[in-house]
């Protein structure tokens, strides 16, 4: 069983849960922005979300060129809490809510999107699902001096042994299944910039999970589905951890 550890100081930044579905033609901005009616008492600031794309050209020794013409414009509406930590965001291609720290733990996540989503797809009347997902923003700060950083991470890039084992920086980005459950992850990790006084390391360990239309996803299992996901980001995050990691969320 995954571990269900709830940590008083989790190093999570942000935690959400995006649900990816086709509207019918008929539904527009105009329905979209009546869901603000509904929950402005807890969610007052209104903000319209939206996108933009174009393409553009380079050449060495040239000036960059735009080779077609920006598209896009307003897509749906971010929902905000007055301290702008909790948010909703309702848009033309799907459903999202994000948490920002202090996260409290999944239960409340998961109340609090089952009741947004019934407002949303009242409203929006989604005809088909399209993809599910999970984020978790981590920042873990690990104490220094560090003489391995494998003390605390145990997946990290390996340095060959020639060369020099100071590491300024890194990006790292992993995408594993899980077939078991017809599950992708997408693993980043990456540090930031060492803040004064230098005693900590910013280690950021970045876990997305997601199912999509080959997984046969349908709104009457959607639930059981992102519990599935929840369990998936779980065991990569409990299992990418040491024992010296845990005491630092305690």
């Amino acid at each position: 069983m995954p571990d269900r550890t709830i940590f008083p100081h989790a190093p999570i930044t942000e935690a959400l849960i995006d649900i990816s579905i086709e509207l019918h033609s008929e539904t527009n901005l105009e329905l979209l922005n009546t869901i603000h009616d509904e929950i402005k008492d807890k969610y007052p600031k209104k903000e319209q979300r939206v996108i933009w794309k174009g393409e553009v050209k380079y050449k060495e020794g040239e000036i960059p060129e735009i080779s077609s013409p920006s598209s896009g414009g307003p897509i749906g509406y971010l929902f905000k809490s007055p301290d702008g930590k909790q948010i909703a965001q309702a848009r033309l291609n799907g459903f999202t809510v994000n948490r920002l720290k202090p996260y409290e733990k999944w239960e409340v996540l998961l109340k609090e999107t089952k009741d947004l989503w019934d407002i949303y797809s009242r409203i929006a009347n989604p005809k088909g699902l399209i993809k599910l997902a999970l984020r978790y923003i981590n920042r873990i700060e690990i104490p220094l001096p560090l003489s391995d950083i494998k003390e605390y991470i145990l997946t990290v890039p390996e340095i060959a042994p020639e060369l020099p084992q100071v590491l300024e920086n890194f990006f790292m980005r992993l995408v594993l299944p899980k077939p078991k459950i017809q599950a992708m992850a997408i693993i980043t990790q990456t540090m930031e910039t060492i803040p004064a006084p230098g005693n900590v390391l910013p280690f950021i360990f970045d876990i997305e999970v997601y199912k999509d239309k080959g997984s046969a996803i349908e709104f009457g299992n959607m639930w059981d589905e992102i519990e599935e996901l929840h369990e998936f980001k779980n065991e990569i995050f409990f299992g990418s951890i040491t024992p010296k990691t845990r005491e630092l969320f305690k």
